[in-house]
C-alpha cells in the first residue's frame, strides 16, 4: 500500500498541480552590507532596544512586544532570498511573497500603510476588491528583526491557476524599521501548520484542502544553487510531487510536531569525528531563511572547526582560499547521510572587485519542548529537493537534480 501511495503521488499529472516559479535575488543581508548600513541596521534593530523605540505604535499589550519574549517566529527575512508572484481580491491585484514553511500567516501591504517601506512595495486597496470581506481585529507579528502591524480581512487569492476563496489574511499597516524597504518581495505566505499563525482562521494550504483544490496534500519545492543563470531559478509544486527534480530514492521522516515542519535529527557530524546532538535532537526545514542555524553553543564550536572568523556584524567569514581543505558536515536525518561541502556551506559574495566568503551557519537559540532545534534552510534545501506531505504528516528529502553550472 505505501509503495503504491508513493507512486501514485509521484507520477500524478492531474488538472489540481500548479507550479509556481520562484526568484532568487540577493539577501537584505547582502544587500544592506553592500550599501555599508549593515552594522548600524543590526544595532538598531536589537529586540529590546526595537521594543522600547516602537512600543508606542502599537495597540497595549501586543503580545509580540514584550520585552525579554523568549520565543519568536525563525521566519528571518533578512535572509529570505527566493519569492513567487500571487494574487488577492476581484480583479486581482498581484503581490511578490515569500513562501515560507517556517510561518503560516499569509500577509501584504495596504494600501493604508503609513510606513516607508510600504512606497516601495504593491500595495492591496480593499476598496477596489468586490470580493474582499473586512474582519477588523488587527494583529501583530514579531520577526527576528522587527514587528508588523496589521489588520485582518478575508479575499480571494490565486496561486496560478488555483483560486482560493474567503481567505484569511493580513493587511500591514505598520512595518517599522528600514529592513521592509530593503526587501525585493511584498509579503509572505506561511506554509507551516496553523498552530503556528497569528492570524486567526486557516493558513492558505489548508484553506486548498478544506476547499479540494489539490488533490494530494502535498507541495514540494526545488531551489537552485548560487548562480542566477540557473533555470528554474526555484519552483513551488502545490499538489504533487516533480521526479525530474531530483536524483535518487526519496527519504521520508515523520514530523515530530505539528508547528513548524519540524522532524527528529539523528546528529550533525563534522567530519574527522566532531560531533553535535550525539543523542538526537530536533530540526525545523526552514524555505524562510537562506542559512542553517542551531544552538549557539554547537555553531560557535563549529564556526571554529570549520575556520571561521567573527565579524563586527555577528556574522562569520572564511578565507576563500581555503574552502578545498575544509571538513564535509553531515546531516543525519532518520538513518541517512545528507552531506554538505565547504563550496555548499560557504556563501561567495562579491564585494569589490573580489568575494567575500561566509560562513553558512548561525547560532540561533529555539525555546521548544523538545529540547535544541536547528533550522535547516536554503543553505541546505538547495542540495536537496523538499517535500511536504500534510496527509501523512511527514517530510521528503532527495537529492536535488541541478544541471552543470
Amino acid at each position: 500500500m505505501l509503495r503504491l501511495l508513493l507512486l501514485l503521488l509521484s507520477t500524478w499529472t492531474g488538472s489540481a498541480m500548479v507550479r509556481v516559479a520562484l526568484m532568487r535575488v540577493p539577501s537584505i543581508r547582502s544587500q544592506l552590507r553592500t550599501q555599508g548600513l549593515l552594522e548600524d541596521f543590526l544595532k538598531d534593530h536589537r529586540p529590546d532596544m526595537f521594543n522600547r523605540r516602537y512600543a508606542q505604535c502599537f495597540p497595549p499589550g501586543t503580545p509580540s512586544l514584550r520585552l525579554r519574549r523568549s520565543s519568536e517566529k525563525i521566519y528571518n527575512f533578512m535572509d529570505a532570498q527566493y519569492y513567487g508572484e500571487i494574487s488577492v481580491g476581484t480583479p486581482p491585484q498581484n503581490f511578490s511573497v515569500i513562501f515560507d514553511t517556517g510561518s503560516a500567516d499569509l500577509w501584504v501591504p495596504s494600501s493604508y500603510c503609513v510606513s516607508q517601506a510600504c512606497a516601495f512595495h504593491r500595495r492591496f486597496k480593499a476598496f477596489e476588491s468586490k470580493t474582499f470581506h473586512h474582519d477588523g481585529r488587527s494583529f501583530g507579528i514579531h520577526y527576528g528583526s522587527g514587528h508588523l502591524l496589521g489588520v485582518m480581512g478575508r479575499d480571494t487569492v490565486k496561486i496560478g491557476d488555483m483560486t482560493i476563496l474567503n481567505q484569511q489574511f493580513g493587511e500591514s499597516v505598520y512595518e517599522p524599521g528600514s529592513a521592509f524597504v530593503t526587501a525585493k518581495f511584498d509579503g509572505v505566505l506561511g506554509l507551516a501548520y496553523q498552530s503556528l499563525a497569528e492570524i486567526l482562521g486557516n493558513p492558505v494550504f489548508d484553506n486548498m484542502l478544506a476547499q479540494k483544490i489539490v488533490d494530494q496534500p502535498v507541495f514540494s519545492f526545488y531551489l537552485s544553487r548560487r548562480t542566477r543563470t540557473s533555470n528554474p531559478q526555484g519552483e513551488l509544486l502545490l499538489g504533487g510531487i516533480d521526479e525530474a527534480m531530483y536524483n535518487g530514492s526519496i527519504n521520508w521522516l515523520p514530523v515530530s510536531a505539528k508547528r513548524y515542519w519540524q522532524v527528529e535529527m539523528d546528529s550533525v557530524v563534522v567530519q574527522g569525528g566532531s560531533s553535535f546532538c550525539p543523542i538526537g535532537c530536533h530540526a525545523i526545514i526552514d524555505t524562510g531563511t537562506s542559512l542553517i542555524g542551531g544552538p549557539t553553543r554547537d555553531v560557535l564550536r563549529l564556526q571554529q572547526l570549520i575556520g571561521a572568523t567573527p565579524t563586527n556584524n555577528g556574522e562569520f567569514v572564511i578565507d576563500c582560499t581555503r574552502l578545498s581543505s575544509l571538513p564535509r558536515i553531515t546531516f543525519i536525518l532518520g538513518g541517512k547521510e545528507y552531506t554538505l561541502t565547504s563550496e555548499q556551506y560557504v556563501r561567495k559574495e562579491p564585494f569589490g572587485i573580489s568575494d567575500l566568503c561566509f560562513s553558512g551557519f548561525q547560532a540561533f537559540d529555539i525555546i521548544s519542548p523538545e529540547g535544541p532545534m536547528w533550522i535547516l534552510g536554503d543553505v541546505f534545501l538547495t542540495e536537496y529537493y523538499s517535500i511536504f506531505d500534510r496527509g501523512l504528516d511527514r517530510i521528503g528529502l532527495a537529492q536535488a537534480r541541478h544541471t552543470i553550472e
